[in-house]
């Protein structure tokens, strides 16, 4: 009961619509709210719906006895209403209805139904049968009634149901983690169902912290058909698949997909068996000698010998695996040959469908020769145009007379920066004759301010003396013509 109750305890953790405060609702019948209370009664089923899908993809859902959890798979018995009993309500009462909705609305599919079905789970006809719109319509009609529940029973559906949330969830991770591998070889992209659940399986995580919780046989039956019917991502016959590129021509696996898939299968199990064996011979060595320390002759001849019979395995392996490998390689090679090969087919025809479109050779010739003569007459009809261009304003000009006018033009500016040159030159004169009278003037009165009695000396800092100022008066009663 504790685990049980641990369950109800990790969804009330763990999902939204699983409030404690929701659990009474939950777990009573509310089969009755469908007529009710409709809006509730939907929330209710979508309820479970999310739950039961986290329960299945975090491998907590019960599963068959005998057999590991699966993550894709929903197992419904009476083991799923044990696990999900809560020691204060009880069992969910319900849950019958939840999951013939689920099947209602395909977000659960029977699990032989799911691998056996031809058509893809998105395929919708476009007009129902008469039959099924009459049925459709009784089905309503009792549904309202509440009889279709009464006939159909209100137990729980016992079964396994691929839970398609789940699997739309691990196509993704799938798509995801093979995405570099469409531009790989075709060795690359092919695979054996077992190879690719021992070498993948750890990198599947459809809940986070889900450690440990890894896909089983039969969820990744449901991967594979639900990656080659209903995404067309590969080619799948049940035990070998490819991934599929825009490139491909078959349709189909192939026996040299067989081989390859069987081939790197076995390079795998030879790879791991090295890897043991040679952990095993380094413990045997470590064994014998510490039964030498230990002066245990007896067993350290055993170990000895059976590091012997190790070592003679490994080499065998190691001869099976480059042996192998060398096979690989070539049917690589192969494979890109074939690839080349291909590609130049393709190109060698689209060559010839532009050799044709263009028209051979003579006809290129032909064009370019046409294309000449065009832009000749063109060069031709420019230089006539230009011609009538030069005539149109009144005839040829003289060019004789053109010279002359600009030579003129040339000779009178030339005058007249002699002129100006000439006119500057008299200014200058000028103003040399007009310094040379300033001189003469100041040497006269030089000499008459000798003749009245010495040309003062003012020191620096007397400015204002009395003989200073009359020096000032006298000069500006003077003027040159006075005596």
């Amino acid at each position: 009961m504790n685990n049980q109750q641990s369950l109800v305890d990790y969804l009330v953790q763990h999902e939204p619509s699983f409030r404690k405060a929701r659990l009474p609702a939950l777990y009573s019948d509310f089969t009755t709210l469908r007529t009710l209370n409709p809006d509730g009664y939907q929330a209710n089923i979508s309820a479970w719906r999310s739950a039961l899908a986290h329960l299945t993809r975090s491998g907590l859902a019960p599963a068959p006895k005998g057999s590991t959890p699966n993550l894709l798979v929903l197992n419904s018995d009476e083991s799923l209403l044990r696990a999900l009993e809560s020691k204060k309500y009880g069992r969910p009462l319900a849950l019958g209805t939840v999951i013939r909705e689920a099947l209602a609305a395909k977000d659960l599919i029977p699990l032989h139904d799911f691998l056996t079905s031809p058509t893809s789970i998105y395929y919708q006809p476009w007009l129902p049968s008469p039959w099924a719109v009459a049925g459709g319509v009784a089905g309503w009609a009792l549904k309202q009634l509440g009889v279709a529940d009464w006939l159909r029973g209100n137990g729980l559906p016992k079964g396994q149901y691929v839970v398609i949330a789940n699997v739309q969830e691990a196509g993704k991770q799938f798509a995801a983690t093979t995405a570099s591998a469409l531009t790989d070889s075709r060795f690359e992209r092919t695979w054996s169902k077992a190879h690719f659940l021992h070498t993948y399986n750890e990198q599947v995580k459809l809940e986070q912290g889900s450690e440990g919780k890894l896909l089983s046989e039969t969820d990744l039956d449901v991967l594979l058909v639900f990656l080659s019917r209903d995404k067309d991502l590969i080619l799948y016959d049940g035990s070998t698949f490819k991934i599929k590129t825009p490139s491909d021509e078959q349709q189909s696996i192939t026996p040299e997909d067989t081989t390859v898939a069987s081939i790197k299968e076995l390079i795998s199990s030879l790879t791991h068996q090295t890897h043991a064996l040679a952990g095993r011979i380094s413990e045997l060595d470590k064994t014998a000698r510490q039964a030498v320390q230990a002066k245990n002759r007896i067993a350290a001849l055993a170990a000895l010998k059976q590091k012997k019979l190790a070592e003679q395995s490994l080499e065998g392996r190691y001869a099976s695996l480059t042996q192998l490998e060398a096979v690989a390689s070539q049917i690589q090679q192969a494979s890109d040959s074939v690839a080349m090969m291909k590609i130049m087919e393709t190109s060698s025809r689209v060559l010839e469908s532009l050799n044709e479109q263009v028209g051979g050779v003579d006809r290129v010739e032909n064009l370019t020769s046409k294309l000449r003569e065009q832009m000749a007459e063109v060069d031709e009809v420019n230089t006539i145009l230009a011609e009538a261009g030069t005539t149109a304003a009144g005839g040829v000009v003289d060019e004789e007379e053109i010279d002359e006018e600009l030579e003129e033009m040339l000779a009178e500016q030339e005058k007249e920066k002699q002129a100006k040159e000439e006119k500057e030159e008299e200014e200058r004169e000028r103003d040399r004759e007009r310094e040379r009278e300033q001189e003469r003037e100041a040497e006269e009165l030089r000499r008459r301010l000798e003749a009245i009695g010495g040309v003062p000396v003012v020191e620096p800092g007397t400015a204002g003396s009395r003989r200073e100022r009359e020096m000032e008066r006298l000069m500006k009663g003077m003027s040159i013509d006075d005596e």
